[in-house]
């Protein structure tokens, strides 16, 4: 029987600073997240400057807090797990080079993580904690957030997995279009929360959005053995509701809305009711139910071709009440197992980072401490 090692985690790849601690990649001991919504708030996205500088006054702390919430010093660990990649720059040097000095001082082995693989396992991390759950291949996976909306087909050989990407957004992330809808109406920052609780007050048919339907050279894909893709793009839903704006002469209110969320930046559902009119809320609604339809649709019409059992959905709009009522419905009456982490480990966190990185113990796959950070790096 393999022993179960305790794995420190360390996510920094965009705004929270996070740690956790996990045993054989399914036991969660410890999860502390640093959030700097606060710090971001004003601008209404997050500036990569500060947060690199928030991340270097949370790291020591997190960390921790972490191994102190697991009730563990850092001498009971077995390896050390970072993400390497894909993210911020200056924010993914801080967590990387932070665990590799931490790993070159407790000689500890040093694993580095893909941001996006570590989503996929968040869902893994606790589905195996559920009884009688079995992984059904083949295996499709979204990822969808404020950076990202990737589809890949998911496969394991042995311990390590691999990924083949079928699907990626062309301009602007469904988590995007949603942080960029909501500071265009003044409805602050992160936006994706503030969209999903207003679309429960207004009509989702009342505002028609199209959105683009890309097209892919999907004969010659196939002739390749490839298979067809599924991109998606959000930047002209974004436009559609500038120009919505404009044509109803809504700047007014909104800038009153804005300065009035700046002053108070939680409303209550009530004093969102007093800041929005039913226009706002209807065409809030709207944006919601037209984008939830495009990522499900996709999703659901790749895992047909692809003939797929499992889908495992993840990132920070799987938190999305819509979105997963819509996957659970749809999915159901297509056949297809669909399956999301909790609301917590939806979002940036470093229990999906040190779950994700127990197969490559396994594995052996270990990082060199020359390890740097991949802006931009791939997820196979």
């Amino acid at each position: 029987m393999q022993p179960s090692p305790l794995i420190l985690g360390i996510e920094s790849s965009c705004d929270e600073t996070a740690a956790a601690v996990v045993r054989g990649g399914g036991e969660l001991l410890s999860s502390v997240v640093a959030s700097q919504i606060a710090t971001h708030s004003m601008y209404g996205g997050v500036v990569p400057e500060l947060a690199s500088r928030e991340h270097l006054r949370n790291i020591v702390p997190v960390v921790r807090g972490a191994l102190d919430q697991a009730g563990l010093r850092y001498q009971d660990l077995d390896a050390l797990a970072v993400t390497r990649g894909p993210g911020l720059a200056g924010a993914l040097l801080v967590g990387v080079s932070f665990a590799k000095s931490l790993a070159w001082a407790l000689g500890k082995p040093l694993i580095a993580v893909n941001h996006l693989e570590g989503h996929i396992h968040a869902v893994l991390l606790e589905q195996a904690r559920q009884p009688g759950f079995e992984l059904r291949f083949p295996v499709l996976a979204l990822v969808v957030s404020g950076g990202h909306t990737h589809l890949y087909l998911a496969s394991q050989d042995g311990n390590l997995w691999s990924y083949r990407e079928i699907g990626h957004t062309r301009d602007d992330a469904a988590g995007e279009a949603f942080d960029k809808t909501a500071k265009l109406l003044g409805l602050g920052y992160p936006g994706g929360p503030v969209i999903d609780r207003l679309s429960k007050l207004g009509d989702p048919k009342a505002v028609r959005f199209t959105i683009s339907q890309l097209k892919h050279a999907d004969r010659i894909k196939r002739d390749l053995g490839h298979g067809p893709r599924f991109d998606f793009s959000y930047s002209g839903i974004k436009t559609a509701v500038l120009r919505y704006v404009e044509t109803h002469d809504m700047a007014a209110a909104i800038e009153r809305r804005r300065l009035a969320v700046l002053a108070n930046p939680r409303p209550s559902v009530e004093e969102w009711k007093s800041l929005c009119d039913a226009e706002t809320l209807d065409l809030v609604a709207s944006f919601q139910r037209a984008l939830v339809d495009d990522v499900v649709g996709k999703t659901l019409a790749a895992a047909a071709e692809y003939n797929v059992a499992t889908l495992l959905v993840s990132g920070g709009v799987a938190a999305n009440s819509e979105l997963r009522s819509s996957f659970e419905r749809r999915g159901a009456e297509q056949g297809l197992v669909v399956c999301f982490p909790s609301r917590p480990l939806s979002t940036d966190n470093a229990a999906m980072i040190a779950s994700a990185a127990c197969p490559k113990y396994f594995a052996g796959d270990f990082a060199a401490l020359d390890l740097s950070a991949a802006a931009n790096l791939p997820l196979r």
